[in-house]
């Protein structure tokens, strides 16, 4: 199985991150063969700051979420001959320079994910944020059959023959739970590693508390 550099991408899926996206673009590709920018029909510069830094850019033209940006990604991924791919956020909440631990767990041959473990250092989440991830968790932890502890984490890495297999329906936020409940019920191989919590104040959420919630309820029911 080859692993090198040149057989994983990363994928940042991106809605108006031109305060960081140039930053994030640059260190992302110290560590990958490509940087794969899905910008969800962002209002500012981020499509041309991230393809100025060299990513390479897929623009959405109007607003479709995250959840339809991953598996944009993940099909442009994989038609361009991909072995697996990494996702980060493009608001610099996640460090780039921690990629080569996402690789080297990804190397060791028993990994179909390997998900980021954000809560060894929760004390510098947001309250809210950590206990509701730690609700998300648990719920996904029942569903799926496998311990998880930090189900809503965005930096991840995903074999593409795991992703193809898996019939999916989320187009935002919850198709990030979708993919863990799906991919770990049918045998796909987990393994967590422990990552840095970014919280500068300065990122906007692009998250709706009310609809995302009913999302991520709905797809616990889709699973059940």
């Amino acid at each position: 199985m080859n692993t090198g550099k040149d057989a994983i991408c990363a994928i940042v899926p991106c809605y108006n991150e031109e305060r960081s996206i140039e930053r994030v673009v640059r260190s992302v590709r110290r560590h990958v063969g490509i940087c794969i920018v899905i910008d969800d029909c962002s209002t500012d510069r981020t499509a041309h700051l991230a393809a100025k830094n060299g990513a390479r850019v897929l623009r959405h033209e109007t607003n479709l979420g995250k959840g339809m940006a991953l598996r944009n990604g993940f099909a442009l991924a994989q038609a361009s001959g991909f072995q697996a791919a990494i996702t980060l956020d493009g608001d610099g909440q996640h460090d780039p320079d921690e990629i080569p631990r996402f690789l080297e767990a990804y190397r060791q041959g028993d990994a179909d994910i390997v998900l980021g473990n954000r809560m060894l250092r929760s004390d510098q989440m947001p309250f809210v944020r950590r206990t509701t991830n730690r609700f998300a968790s648990w719920c996904i932890t029942r569903m799926a059959g496998v311990p998880i502890r930090d189900s809503q984490v965005g930096f991840r890495l995903i074999r593409l023959d795991t992703w193809q297999a898996l019939r999916l329906d989320g187009r935002r936020f919850d198709l990030e739970s979708e993919i863990l409940i799906k991919a770990l019920r049918a045998g796909a191989r987990l393994v967590e590693i422990p990552i840095r919590t970014i919280y500068t104040g300065a990122e906007e959420s692009k998250i709706n508390p009310l609809l995302d919630a009913l999302r991520f309820f709905r797809v616990l029911w889709r699973c059940r």
